[in-house]
């Protein structure tokens, strides 16, 4: 069983909204922080969001800041994320990923995370 699923991607048009689920198993799920990352076609991962352990303490990327929200829900071993207002910009691979301590370093990567989930295409049409 892979640690990290994430879903709900889809093909949405421009200013439309999707909702994106990450559903954990095999690891303390409260124990870790939780993270979205993105891939935009023919560039390099993006930062987008993390919530803390107990779902009080968010931050995001300017980029998604007003449009994003990320939230999760301990008993479900779920994270969230809530985006808005779509645009092209957002068209992207969206990965969840947990790591267990605070922050990430300037030059982070994808084996900084303890977990790392397979991806979801979310894709904005014009």
């Amino acid at each position: 069983q892979v640690p990290l699923v994430a879903s709900g991607g889809g093909l949405v048009q421009s200013g439309g909204s999707l909702r994106l689920s990450c559903a954990a198993s095999r690891f303390t799920f409260s124990n870790y922080r939780m993270h979205w990352v993105r891939q935009a076609p023919g560039k390099g991962l993006e930062w987008v969001s993390v919530i803390g352990t107990d779902g009080t303490t968010t931050r995001y990327a300017d980029s998604v800041k007003g449009r994003f929200t990320i939230s999760r829900d301990n008993a479900k071993n779920t994270v969230y994320l809530q985006m808005n207002s779509l645009n092209a910009g957002d068209t992207a691979v969206y990965h969840c990923a947990a790591r267990k301590f605070v922050g990430l370093p300037i030059s982070w990567s994808q084996r900084d995370f303890d977990f790392w989930g397979q991806g979801t295409q979310v894709t904005v049409s014009s």
